[in-house]
């Protein structure tokens, strides 16, 4: 799998799930110490996406082929990137537009860069039944409760301090999860 952000909040936890379920996982961070951050946390391959191109590299360390399953946080800087890092008939999964919505794009783009999906889920859809919710959000606690994943909160912030936490996301200084002490 290539997991974009994987120094952030979700994708430290993305990353660490995925190993627990065996998964090669490849992810992409914007500077050497998010790399390091990201390696600690389940990353078996990191991409420095501002020194290297990030669908270059993910063939290059798939012989050619390409990953199974994109998570896209990013959307409008990631997304061609992240279709041409796809094998064939490959899944992209948008989490997240951190860098901005995605553009229109013809349909057939998917068709000629080899039958590949895209999917854009929504939290929303996959809680309304209220015993999917629990049985989703047991088995994440349990992870995290067990220790094999773990929740890192790098970042605190007043509450009267939100703009400049959102400025700090946006120039990509955090890793891990931010919180507002309150």
């Amino acid at each position: 799998v290539l997991l974009h952000a994987a120094a952030g909040g979700v994708g430290l936890i993305v990353a660490q799930w995925a190993r627990l379920l065996g998964l090669n996982v490849i992810g992409t961070v914007s500077t050497e110490a998010k790399a390091e951050v990201a390696r600690a946390h389940g990353c078996n391959h990191v991409i420095n996406y501002s020194v290297e191109d990030v669908a270059t590299r993910v063939r290059e360390l798939t012989d050619g082929v390409g990953v199974n399953v994109v998570f896209d946080s990013v959307g409008k800087n990631t997304f061609m990137g992240s279709l041409d890092s796809l094998k064939r008939r490959g899944l992209m999964v948008c989490v997240g537009t951190a860098s901005g919505t995605i553009p229109p794009f013809d349909p057939q783009l998917l068709a000629i860069k080899g039958s590949l999906q895209l999917t854009r889920p929504a939290l929303a859809d996959f809680i309304a039944d209220p015993a999917e919710k629990a049985d989703l959000a047991g088995e994440l606690f349990d992870h995290v409760g067990s220790g094999r994943i773990r929740i890192e909160i790098n970042q605190h912030y007043a509450l009267q301090d939100a703009v400049q936490a959102h400025r700090d996301l946006e120039a990509r200084k955090t890793t891990g999860s931010s919180i507002f002490v309150i």
